[in-house]
């Protein structure tokens, strides 16, 4: 999907060409993160872009109780075309930093604590 992005859709590599080894080390221009992964770590996010783009309803596509999508082929994250997008990672998170996350997304520290676990620093 990657590819056919940056190749038809946006349209700003039409020829490009890239091999296996190329891809691992993402030559490419433009990054695509997923809610789950480093630059992304918190998975509600899925619920959003889900409801925006009525994926359930046009795919059959849904979430387990940890939010893994099922079918297990089925995949979503965020697409960045501009040539200086790189990926990060997010790192440690401090409680204040959780609380003011919490109140952002409207849920309980609780809950929040659970989606970012790997991501705190207490």
């Amino acid at each position: 999907m990657h590819r056919k992005a940056r190749r038809e859709i946006w349209g700003y590599a039409p020829n490009e060409y890239f091999d296996n080894t190329d891809l691992i080390y993402e030559k490419y221009q433009g990054i695509r993160p997923a809610p789950g992964y480093p630059a992304c770590p918190e998975h509600t996010e899925k619920n959003l872009l889900w409801d925006l783009m009525a994926v359930k309803e046009s795919t059959g596509s849904w979430f387990a109780e940890a939010m893994a999508s099922l079918p297990t082929a089925a995949v979503s994250g965020f697409y960045f075309s501009h040539p200086e997008a790189a990926y990060f990672t997010v790192g440690k998170i401090n409680q204040d930093q959780v609380d003011d996350y919490a109140q952002r997304k409207d849920m309980t520290r609780m809950f929040a604590e659970y989606w970012l676990a790997p991501n705190l620093g207490y």
